[in-house]
């Protein structure tokens, strides 16, 4: 058997699990991991009795091997958030989200006053460029200050701007970690600051919205390509007169060009919206998100913050002391995965491609991540049953 230590292993194959492909459950089936200067790759998947008599095997006993998790909005975790760039806070975060099989995110930050934004970026810029233990951080994510206060949700509505209003250019200068800015695609100057973000290759997300469908047109024009939390904090339908003008949500249900997330905590959204969404998007274009925040893994009445915000753990989820709107989940992304099977009734392997594969393409970052195939980072996860993590793989090396 392989040793669990995180010294330098050799080649080695995961055998006696279920390995969890793009299209399909693969019984049987073994997963080579190549190590090549202590980097691992996957380097074949084959039938266990293919196997080289001489190559060293380590035992999944029939668990799920599935590809690492990807967490593209995700605030915080055990009291912290990525609004308070310090170790303690950043280290928290990532070391429990890696305990939970997440081997990729963004450290997804709220709005909040520029000096401090630029505080925040320049942390996670120097974290990038380190070596730490937990979940390799693989930009930040700004759910930002441009987004609609009527829409704010647990946003701090002091906190928020207008596009035009010459705060995005500082912003600007952290595009080599900026991975995704959400702004209201209504909001005047929107479409010409998705252009300028599109130009730096910063992700622009529509959400925090009361965009009707020709606002979100326009946005796309410019750039616009994904939606963040689908059904929250987001327009909807209207009647003008006689006529129906759709919003920003049915605008995301159906058109091909935006990618959706979706937060699957069974709390933010009922069976029936999150089944309408699976069937109305599909497995390719959806994705789940924990959006969780400084509440996930804190017991019911424990209260938390982000930035000058406070909120509270109330049925499982986080909530604005007055029951106006959500504040972000307590559940992280591992946890999400029997909701979408056992609730929804999606098949593991689309649900699977929803939490690693379509993150990873987001990022554009599918040619070497998201899913367990021949030539790509041996970015893994071992699950029990239930899909808490019982061994975590990066790069070929057992980090949990």
């Amino acid at each position: 058997m392989v040793n669990m230590t995180k010294e330098p292993q050799t080649s080695f194959a995961l055998v006696n699990g279920r390995v969890v492909l793009p299209d399909r459950i693969a019984d049987g089936q073994a997963v080579v991991i190549e190590i090549h200067n202590s980097v691992g790759k996957i380097g074949a998947l084959l039938p266990q009795d293919q196997l080289p008599p001489n190559l060293p095997r380590f035992d999944a006993s029939s668990r799920w091997i599935t590809p690492g998790l990807i967490d593209v909005h995700t605030h915080g975790a055990l009291g912290y958030t990525f609004n308070e760039p310090t170790e303690l806070a950043f280290s928290t975060i990532l070391e429990e989200n890696l305990r939970r099989g997440v081997t990729g995110l963004l450290a997804t930050v709220g709005a909040a006053p520029l000096v401090d934004l630029n505080e925040i970026f320049t942390f996670a810029r120097r974290w990038m460029a380190g070596t730490h233990s937990g979940t390799p951080l693989l930009g930040v994510h700004l759910e930002s200050p441009y987004t609609n206060p009527a829409q704010a949700g647990a946003l701090d509505r002091s906190s928020l701007r207008l596009p035009l209003d010459g705060s995005a250019d500082s912003l600007l200068e952290y595009a080599d970690v900026l991975r995704i800015l959400v702004l209201a695609p209504e909001l005047p100057g929107a479409p010409e600051l998705t252009a300028c973000l599109t130009e730096r290759g910063v992700i622009v997300a529509a959400g925090h919205s009361m965009a009707r469908e020709q606002d979100v047109l326009a946005a796309m024009q410019a750039g616009l390509r994904h939606v963040t939390h689908l059904f929250s904090a987001m327009s909807t339908t209207v009647r003008e007169g006689p006529w129906r003008k759709p919003g920003l949500l049915e605008t995301a249900l159906v058109n091909p060009g935006l990618t959706v997330e979706m937060i699957a905590d069974n709390r933010h959204l009922p069976p029936t919206l999150m089944k309408l969404a699976y069937n109305a998007i599909g497995p390719d274009r959806l994705m789940t998100v924990s959006d969780a925040l400084s509440g996930a893994g804190l017991p019911e009445g424990a209260h938390f913050r982000m930035g000058s915000m406070e909120y509270e753990v109330a049925d499982g989820v986080g909530m604005m002391f007055d029951r106006s709107a959500f504040a972000g989940s307590t559940t992280l992304l591992n946890q999400m995965i029997p909701v979408l099977t056992d609730v929804v009734g999606i098949p593991l392997w689309e649900a699977i491609r929803m939490v690693s594969l379509n993150p990873a393409r987001l990022l554009q970052l599918d040619s070497r991540k998201g899913s367990l195939e021949v030539g790509k980072d041996a970015d893994l996860v071992l699950f029990n049953p239930d899909f808490t993590a019982w061994r975590t793989m990066i790069a070929g090396q057992w980090v949990q």
